[in-house]
């Protein structure tokens, strides 16, 4: 299990070195290998799921001196849903990066996204979480100005900036906390902190944290590059950053260090509440003005983050289920939203939804995929979203947080209004003469579509059988406030 883990990590670090070799004399390397290599980091994701607790010691020096990896149920229900999304974009890409020169190049850099990525969910280690999160940063930010227009440069370059400033400020914060207790081992930190207690050079690094992940998670009003990275980027970048990018960056960074490694602080979980309700609230007004699809889904993603923010906020077991259900929901029907997006672009040759109406008759299958995501979004139930945001306003209600569970309730009739907006000029009406020709998209753009959206009602009706054997574990690795567990798993006492 352990080479499993480490597997996740190497196996899509080594490729985008070795696709960037091999393309050289051989192109289509890069697709085959790509898609095996993606199948490989799904599958290990799968086993791994309800193993122990795993610690693997980089070149056999035991923590805190050497470099850890660990794996704990959140970790094991994070690499889940990179590698899950991940796969199924590395499939839809197939198709629809013909549309782009150099695949190679794509895909070495997409591999070395989701490298970065499952090394911020397992390692253990501070520094190393910055270098994993740079990883996958650096590379994103070659994804969204892959197509090297104007558009797609600017949003790359404001991204670059923002990003950069998110990155300093986080190993500013890194190296406070280094200075305070002598380590960079996150379970050692714990312990330390636990015996000293918070005092303001901690609370300050607490700070610096705080806004940098924050900036990651896209978080209102750190969220400025957001608006433009999403829809300047292709379809499968659009679906990844938005899908798990901000999420593993963001939201999981953030919930691993203000609650398994520096003393949680009921200040920094009410500023996260408010950034939270400020975010749902912003990202979902802001989504009904638009007309860009794309750009419409990604003030999306700003609202929905802000929903898994006030679940983490609450500091209880049914806020970080609701959290933690609403992270994977969310990567699986705005990655499927995406992805419909491109195939629409793609199709159509636009993002303008009042170019677009009846395209039922001529995309069936993007057409159903957008509306199944779409209902679940919404929280229309029996599909995922519904029991997600539910659980969320129910522990908003149980916490004494009755503003925010009202806001919360309204922003899930925000929401249903702008997803009505998009299945209403996009899906049905009349087809335009000028689309009278148009096709649905080819077998691997569809077929990713179709499992995401098979997904989304699968989550939905599964959702007993999944808070026993993954929400739940997942959500008692963070609400061990002591952080003994956590400490135990990886020191051994």
């Amino acid at each position: 299990m352990e080479n499993l883990a480490l597997g996740t990590i190497a196996a899509p670090l080594g490729s985008a070195i070795l696709i960037l070799i091999v393309t050289k004399w051989w192109k289509r390397f890069a697709d085959i290998w790509a898609t095996v290599v993606g199948g490989f980091t799904l599958v290990a994701s799968i086993l791994l799921i309800g193993s122990e607790p795993i610690v693997y010691r980089m070149g056999g020096w035991a923590p805190p001196w050497g470099i850890c990896l660990v794996l704990d149920p959140l970790s094991e229900l994070m690499l889940l849903v990179i590698n899950l999304l991940g796969f199924f974009v590395t499939v839809y890409s197939l198709s629809y990066m013909e549309w782009y020169t150099n695949k190679p190049k794509f895909f070495a850099l997409f591999l070395l996204m989701m490298a970065g990525m499952n090394g911020v969910v397992l390692t253990g280690d501070m520094f190393n979480l910055f270098v994993f999160l740079e990883i996958a940063s650096l590379a994103s930010y070659g994804l969204v100005g892959f197509g090297v227009e104007a558009e797609e440069l600017e949003a790359s370059f404001k991204y670059l900036i923002l990003g950069s400033i998110a990155s300093t400020l986080i190993l500013f914060g890194v190296a406070i906390i280094y200075s305070v207790t002598g380590s960079v081992n996150m379970a050692d930190i714990s312990v330390f902190l636990k015996g000293t207690g918070n005092n303001a050079a901690v609370l300050f690094a607490a700070v610096l944290f705080l806004a940098g992940f924050a900036t990651k998670a896209a978080l209102v009003p750190f969220h400025a590059w957001l608006p433009d990275a999403h829809p300047s980027a292709p379809a499968p970048v659009s679906a990844m950053l938005s899908g798990v990018l901000v999420k593993a960056l963001g939201v999981y960074a953030m919930a691993r260090v203000f609650y398994n490694v520096i003393p949680v602080d009921p200040i920094f979980l009410k500023v996260i509440m408010v950034l939270g309700v400020i975010s749902m609230l912003v990202g979902g007004l802001l989504a009904i003005g638009q007309w860009d699809i794309k750009r419409m889904l990604a003030y999306s993603t700003i609202s929905q983050i802000g929903y898994i923010f006030l679940g983490l906020s609450l500091g209880t077991a049914l806020g970080l289920v609701g959290a933690i259900f609403h992270l994977l929901n969310h990567s699986t029907y705005k990655g499927l939203l995406f992805l419909c997006s491109g195939s629409i672009e793609k199709a159509t040759g636009s993002r303008d939804m009042r170019e677009f109406g009846g395209l039922s008759k001529r995309m069936p299958v993007t057409s159903i995929a957008t509306s199944i995501g779409a209902l679940s979004i919404s929280g229309i139930p029996p599909f995922a979203g519904f029991w997600s945001k539910l659980i969320i306003i129910i522990a908003c209600f149980r916490a004494g947080e009755i503003v925010p569970g009202i806001i919360a309730v309204g922003v899930a009739f925000i929401t249903i209004s702008y997803y009505v907006k998009l299945q209403k000029y996009t899906l049905f009406g009349k087809l335009p003469d000028k689309l009278a020709k148009v096709k649905e998209s080819p077998f691997a753009m569809s077929s990713a579509m179709i499992i995401l959206a098979v997904l989304c009602l699968a989550l939905g009706l599964g959702y007993p059988l999944l808070n026993s054997s993954i929400l739940s574990p997942a959500a008692n690795s963070l609400l061990d406030t002591t952080g003994w567990g956590y400490i135990t798993n990886v020191l051994g006492f």
